[in-house]
């Protein structure tokens, strides 16, 4: 495996970062995941944006101009023989406060590590859309907007990992988050919808989510396909009284959930709507998709 560092593309082995990089002692950094359909990344702009837009939000600079960002990334497929006509590609930037003595102050960090991961990424297995997946609702709530803004992706994920060892322990697909109200909010990497008497309802911003890229697509394709979206504030009960239910990320599109805990959703198994919203998604992939290269 070939990885960014910085400035330069190195062998995996020599990928290393300093005991004393702020995102290893804080997890004082931002990061973004894309992936490719063939070589042509999906949403590209928009997931470099809001990259950018998390760097701002914790004051960092990113050093890395906007415009040597697509070059970077299809260096980064070519040379891990991904991202082509035979696979698909997984992409993470990693941006970190850097190296600096230990100690809270960003300034003591003179310039970031950034980082550039990329390997194939394979398609879900079938029998999880056929069959829906499950989900635990989670002990561990939402992180509280006020104290950590959702609209950051940060590297500092234990909020979410804690989630997820609880639906480890469940043995569910991943755990759901409740927030401070306790309002449903979304899972620990997806969004989540669920559809009742015919309209597709999703957790609002200010439940305390970040704001998906595939969420937003996906409001859009349901729009189209004549499916009323309402954004809003709804709890545990709603959920399992819903027809249908699926969630959202960029790497597995739109995945249809059976079961919440021990209550099915509708007749336990993924329904006709969602097989609808996932069809359109499919078909409209390509109106997504960055420029072809000239």
């Amino acid at each position: 495996m070939w990885v960014f560092l910085n400035d330069r593309f190195v062998p995996k082995e020599q990928a290393v970062v300093s005991v004393l990089d702020h995102g290893f002692l804080y997890g004082d950094g931002v990061y973004e995941t894309l992936r490719s359909y063939g070589s042509r990344i999906f949403m590209r702009d928009q997931h470099l944006a809001r990259l950018r837009r998390s760097a701002e939000a914790i004051g960092l600079t990113l050093p890395i101009p906007d415009a040597q960002w697509p070059d970077l990334l299809h260096e980064a497929m070519r040379r891990n023989e991904v991202g082509n006509h035979h696979v698909d590609a997984y992409l993470r930037i990693t941006v970190s406060r850097g190296e600096g003595e230990i100690g809270l102050d960003p300034a003591l960090c003179p310039r970031p590590t950034v980082v550039i991961l990329t390997k194939a990424l394979h398609p879900s297995p079938p029998a999880l859309s056929r069959d829906g997946v499950t989900l635990t609702v989670a002990n561990t709530r939402r992180n509280l907007p006020e104290a950590l803004s959702p609209q950051i992706k940060s590297t500092n994920f234990l909020n979410n990992i804690l989630a997820k060892r609880e639906s480890i322990a469940a043995g569910t697909f991943d755990s759901l988050f409740l927030n401070w109200r306790e309002e449903l909010t979304e899972c620990t990497i997806s969004n989540l919808f669920f559809i009742s008497n015919g309209t597709v309802h999703t957790p609002a911003l200010d439940c305390g989510i970040l704001d998906g890229i595939t969420r937003a697509i996906v409001m859009t394709l349901a729009g189209e396909e004549g499916l009323p979206v309402k954004e809003g504030h709804y709890h545990v009960a709603e959920l399992r009284q819903a027809d249908e239910c699926f969630l959202t990320n960029t790497s597995m599109e739109v995945m249809p959930v059976s079961r919440v805990d021990s209550f099915p959703i509708g007749d336990g198994r993924p329904g006709p709507l969602t097989a609808r919203i996932k069809a359109r998604f499919a078909a409209s992939r390509h109106r997504f998709l960055e420029p072809l290269a000239s």
